[in-house]
């Protein structure tokens, strides 16, 4: 009995080792943005996958399917890098798309099994484009380092997503 005992005892002391050796958790981030100016002019800036000129990270846009679901597209970025996605959904009349990145190098975006969605919702004569995605860090194994975890992956996203919609922003309001 008194093994037994002694035997659950360093289980439980084992316990906190093996619950803090699971790997990465999904990360998620949201970037919103108002624009003074109709949902269907915003959409016709953005709603187009095939095109995101709009993006000051984006120096070309290749892809093929048009705005279908599958529909691909590489971006080139003014960095150099490039970064591989696919379109899942498609809704004009709602003013969404859902996208996820199917390749990427890590030091481009360090992320793995990313996905977002991009939409545009109107009243009057102004606009909120909320551009959310989920994804886990660029290095999935436990200890990464610190330009490939939960914190930089966030805060490349945020940095992608906020330069973005502060860009779009000041293109439809200031033709810039």
């Amino acid at each position: 009995m008194v093994k037994a005992v002694a035997l659950a005892l360093a289980a439980l002391a084992l316990f906190p080792t093996f619950a803090s050796a699971h790997g990465p958790s999904r990360q998620k981030v949201t970037e919103t943005v108002e624009i003074n100016a109709p949902a269907d002019k915003v959409w016709g800036v953005i709603g187009n996958f095939q095109d995101m000129s709009w993006h000051p990270a984006i120096a070309k846009t290749e892809g093929t399917g048009g705005n279908d679901a599958n529909a691909t597209r590489t971006l080139t970025l003014t960095s150099g890098g490039t970064i591989e996605e696919k379109l899942i959904s498609n809704d004009p009349a709602k003013k969404i798309y859902k996208y996820e990145i199917t390749k990427v190098d890590p030091k481009v975006l360090p992320v793995n099994n990313y996905s977002s969605n991009i939409s545009v919702k109107g009243e009057g004569d102004k606009s909120t484009v909320e551009w959310k995605g989920a994804f886990y860090r660029g290095f999935m194994n436990n200890d990464p380092p610190p330009e490939l975890n939960d914190e930089a992956a966030k805060k490349a996203v945020q940095g992608v997503y906020r330069s973005g919609l502060d860009a779009l922003k000041k293109k439809l309001e200031t033709g810039g």
